[in-house]
């Protein structure tokens, strides 16, 4: 079944739009969740809990990919169930996503100029300039939360080769946002 037509029965409010989600991106949702979390019934209920999202967000949304929203609302729960289970820890999460906050306005630097979309518009065809590899290593850091340990192993590379792509992809970032006019 096409994505508008898995949509559609989100609209129409036809539980079967639940089913047939299920049945073309499940695996996707569950190997988010379970990359992050490690554990196969947590993973499990972050995968349900996005198709209750979807439910809940279409409509007024339209998703379009839908492959990639339903990734996003499975990774939103999944960091949400990882934060609290880490709550009294030191959060590797944020300690990764820290390294972005010279590159990405935070939520305070948004104005009417610059929405939310635009800037995922803007970091998804940077991430289209990018070569293959640099492009998966910078998801591997920054979406899947790989520690850099893990990606330099996945790679074959020395620690700080991966540092130095991820920082030289930082700074490509930065200077595309200036391009587009986005001023850290």
């Amino acid at each position: 079944m096409e994505d508008h037509e898995i949509i559609a029965l989100y609209e129409a409010r036809n539980t079967d739009a639940i089913e047939k989600t299920r049945e073309k991106y499940g695996k996707l949702c569950y190997r988010v969740a379970y990359h992050l979390l490690h554990s196969r019934e947590d993973a499990e209920e972050c995968e349900n809990d996005a198709y209750l999202d979807a439910w809940h967000a279409i409509p007024p949304q339209k998703p379009d990919p839908l492959s990639a929203f339903m990734a996003m609302l499975s990774r939103r729960r999944a960091l949400d169930r990882y934060r609290k289970r880490t709550a009294e820890k030191r959060q590797y999460v944020c300690l990764s996503l820290a390294e972005l906050d010279e590159c990405i306005p935070d939520g305070r630097a948004f104005d009417e100029t610059l929405s939310e979309k635009t800037l995922v518009d803007i970091l998804n065809r940077f991430l289209k300039e990018l070569d293959e590899e640099e492009c998966d290593i910078f998801l591997r850091r920054y979406w899947y939360m790989d520690n850099i340990k893990a990606i330099a192993l996945r790679y074959g590379y020395g620690l700080s080769r991966v540092k130095m792509i991820l920082k030289r992809t930082r700074e490509k970032l930065l200077k595309t946002l200036e391009r587009e006019g986005i001023f850290i």
